[in-house]
Parts: structure tokens; sequence; C-alpha cells
């Protein structure tokens, strides 16, 4: 799973879990499974790479919202500054 080869590349459980919007323990879980080879999707089907592209995107896109907002907020704060 693509969440699994973010933390294995150095991303935060505690981040990527709350971007994925799952328990650390999952992710947590889910990265282990994935060291031992045993990481399977719903059903006991092995994850396909269309789903694995599918996580990665939605884990971006997460994150494109969370920065969108802290740049909105941040932009708020400057301009009510600058009056």
């Amino acid at each position: 799973m693509e969440a699994a080869r973010l933390v294995k590349g150095g991303q935060a459980v505690p981040v990527m879990a709350k971007i994925l919007g799952v328990p650390s323990q999952t992710l947590g879980n889910w990265v282990r499974l994935s060291n031992q080879g045993q990481l399977k999707g719903a059903g006991d089907k092995p994850v396909s790479p269309e789903q694995m592209e599918l996580a990665r995107i939605r884990a971006e896109n997460a994150r494109l919202r969370m920065e969108r907002d802290i740049l909105g907020k941040a932009t708020a704060y400057f301009a009510k500054g600058s009056l």
C-alpha cells in the first residue's frame, strides 16, 4: 500500500494517519504487514497497483487540501494585520 511505502520512505506515521483519516495503529499495522510481505487488500486480495495509486492520490489530495487551508488562514491573518 502506498501509505506504508511513504512511511518507510521517512514520513511520520501519525502525520500520514491524520492525512489519510485512519488511526495511527492501523497505519502501523499496515507498515508491519508490508515489511513482512503480507499486506493484503479488502477480502484478502493482494493490493493492486491501481489501488495503491488511488491511495497515493487520495493522500496527496488530503495533503494539498491541508496546505490550501493553512495558506488561506495565513492570508487572512496577514491581510487583517495590514488594514
